[in-house]
């Protein structure tokens, strides 16, 4: 079996700048690639791209289970459609190497967005950790800005911290909720309140508007006994529904007065730059936990390291220093 020729960097950087979609789906493909080359590759075309990149909206999405977050992203990604807006959907799913990821099947509820030539959805890699999904998708949202998408939604499909890893890419963080509040202000994770920049109550449509005002009003109320995340922005609630379009449009607008408050300040830039930072340790603790797992040496002696450490024959801050002499980090 032959190996496929690497593709080459300058070529897929000239294709997607022009917005090939063809092109584009090639070149994710090759940053989600485990093969050391095209490692090599990605990074050089993020290399390439990054001057391209930095202009987009990139939102982040978040709910409840059954809070409608497919519905919402298809009525809001053709709302922005039809103002000019080229959108592309990404999501974060840590389960997905298990299920295949949600979005896949959320793709055909998109029906509106899957169908415009403006927008783009991708599902996450169906690979292990959050740390490596989440890597990909952030390269993945700046492929998209330099072929010309200028809003990125970016849903979390899991759970836990897969939240805080889309809140660190993206510049607004919502989260959907459902009406009638009671229950589910129970279940709220204070975490996910504290990294919110909105709270949007879903499904006020029908007889359920009167529910959803008052869900707003308990989650407003929570809100007030939480920091917020920014000191130059208040997390305001609002109800919309993701099934007749209502609200939408405040919803959106609710998202380019975070940015320009954050930019008047100077904190948009500062967000952005300790992201970037953020972002460079993370893959750095992704190349060691990569040479851990290939090192030949280190796989030999793993195994009894674990099973001393697991009878209590060693500690484990020995076990950690014999493992970092053995990487040439002592």
């Amino acid at each position: 079996m032959t190996t496929p020729p690497i593709p080459d960097v300058h070529a897929l950087s000239s294709a997607i700048r022009g917005g090939d979609r063809a092109t584009l789906a090639r070149a994710i493909t090759l940053i989600e690639s485990r093969r050391g080359d095209h490692q090599a590759q990605a990074r050089a075309l993020v290399q390439q791209l990054l001057p391209e990149t930095g202009k987009a909206h990139r939102v982040g999405i978040t709910g409840v289970p059954g809070v409608g977050k497919s519905t919402t992203i298809d009525k809001l990604g053709t709302y922005l459609t039809g103002k000019g807006h080229r959108v592309a959907v990404l999501s974060v799913d840590p389960s997905s190497s298990r299920t295949g990821g949600s979005i896949l099947g959320d793709k055909t509820r998109m029906a509106d967005l899957s169908g415009d030539p403006n927008a783009y959805i991708r599902p996450s890699p169906s690979a292990g950790t959050l740390g490596g999904v989440a890597a990909k998708t952030r390269e993945t949202m700046l492929l998209c800005e330099a072929a010309g998408y200028d809003v990125i939604l970016v849903e979390t499909v899991g759970i836990g911290q897969s939240e805080t890893a889309v809140s660190d890419m993206t510049d607004f963080f919502l989260c959907l909720m459902l009406p009638g509040a009671g229950d589910e202000l129970q279940g709220i994770k204070k975490g996910v309140l504290e990294i919110a920049d909105m709270l949007a109550v879903n499904k006020a449509d029908g007889d359920n508007i009167g529910r959803a005002r008052a869900a707003a009003a308990e989650y407003k109320a929570a809100f007030h006994i939480l920091k917020p995340r920014s000191p130059n922005w208040s997390p305001p609630v609002i109800t919309y529904s993701g099934l007749t379009g209502d609200g939408v449009p405040e919803l959106w607008q609710k998202v380019v007065d975070h940015r320009e408050r954050l930019t008047a300040t100077g904190e948009f830039a500062e967000r952005r730059s300790e992201q970037q930072v953020r972002w460079m340790w993370t893959m750095l603790e992704q190349q060691m936990m990569a040479r851990l797992r290939h090192d030949a040496g280190i796989r030999n002696r793993l195994p009894k390291l674990e099973a001393d450490v697991a009878a209590g024959k060693l500690s484990p801050s020995l076990a950690v220093e014999e493992l970092t002499a053995l990487l040439g980090l002592d």
